[in-house]
């Protein structure tokens, strides 16, 4: 997957979320944000188009060992964020996916009042699909 294919789904699936919002907040970055909390980062470093997520530690250990394409988290705290780079190995199902758990992560964080969704009902139903990340890792 190129760095252009790469921004396009990730900022395409971040919008597509309920009650989220992409807006940039410093030069060349774009924050996506559910509930005022950050789940998804963009930027392009280096002429490179980067996504960063938030991902359960676990899960991201496995997807860093399994997949070139994913690091730890460019300037975030590396247990909790994964950044997605341009890489053969990616491809949109998974860029979808993780951006997706990225939001329900957060979702589950917010107090229930302010969620737009129940993440617990929502996982399958927001990414059209029956396969989770931990079953492709």
């Amino acid at each position: 997957m190129d760095g252009q294919a790469l921004y396009q789904i990730a900022t395409k699936t971040a919008l597509e979320l309920p009650g989220s919002e992409i807006y940039d907040f410093a030069p060349q970055w774009k924050a996506a944000r559910v509930g005022g909390k950050w789940f998804a980062l963009f930027t392009i470093l280096n002429n490179e188009h980067l996504v960063t997520v938030k991902a359960d530690p676990a899960e991201a250990r496995a997807l860093i060992q399994e997949f070139t394409g994913i690091t730890t988290g460019y300037h975030m705290n590396k247990k909790h964020w994964i950044s997605l780079h341009p890489d053969p190995d990616l491809d949109g199902q998974l860029v979808t996916e993780l951006v997706i758990e990225s939001y329900l992560i957060v979702v589950s964080l917010l107090p229930r009042s302010e969620r737009p969704v129940d993440p617990a009902d929502n996982s399958r139903a927001l990414s059209g699909r029956s396969a989770c990340i931990s079953a492709r890792i």
